[in-house]
């Protein structure tokens, strides 16, 4: 009986390891080159997985990839709020976490390439970074810290203004600058409505250890 009981389990446990293979693989093959061309075989090879058993989780390689790409900004948006959970001003959290994105291609550059390539097309996304910024964005504004009409375009300018970071950073490893996270979050709170001086201060705080 336990054996007939265990049965169900093991299978769970051995589908929901074949689908995070395949996610994991989709992953890594964005980070790399982009969806771009790539077949469903090469996909199964580099998750080490069965050609067949690409279907019993996924309908079409665009689905795979939305989960992957929705999955990769989902861990990194938790992995944000946890580093910056302590920090109760919304303006010094917006600050803060674009400062930790910056310091993360260095420290996580497969996560970064992925949201290098498909982080724009994640901006209306319920998941993952965008509804997290636009809630720091939204939080801000209410308290008064923010002067924004729109917090959607506010957000979309600043999602495309660090992405266009990350994206400089990934293609000159080594030439950029230490603070360059610092002008970033400087120059977008000052986007956001802060006083130059006040935008200085919070953006060379010290940071949060980093996730």
């Amino acid at each position: 009986m336990p054996e007939q009981r265990s049965a169900p389990n093991r299978f769970a446990r051995r589908r929901a390891a074949t689908r995070r293979a395949l996610i994991d693989a989709a992953q890594r093959i964005l980070a790399e080159r982009g969806a771009g061309d790539v077949s469903i075989q090469r996909i199964a090879d580099r998750a080490d997985v069965g050609f067949g058993s690409f279907y019993n989780h996924f309908s079409s390689k665009a689905e795979l990839f939305d989960a992957a790409v929705a999955e990769a900004l989902e861990d990194y948006g938790r992995r944000l709020d946890a580093a910056a959970d302590g920090i109760a001003d919304p303006a010094e959290k917006f600050g803060a976490g674009v400062r930790l994105t910056v310091a993360m291609v260095e420290s996580h550059p497969q996560l970064m390439r992925v949201l290098r390539t498909s982080g724009l097309g994640q901006i209306g996304a319920d998941r993952g970074l965008a509804p997290r910024v636009l809630r720091d964005i939204e939080r801000g504004a209410a308290r008064g810290r923010f002067a924004v009409a729109d917090p959607a375009v506010a957000l979309a300018a600043a999602c495309g203004a660090v992405l266009g970071l990350v994206d400089l950073r990934l293609r000159r490893p080594g030439n950029t600058g230490r603070d360059d996270g610092e002008r970033m979050a400087e120059l977008l709170l000052r986007m956001l409505g802060l006083p130059v001086t006040e935008a200085h201060e919070i953006a060379t705080r010290p940071l949060p250890p980093a996730p």
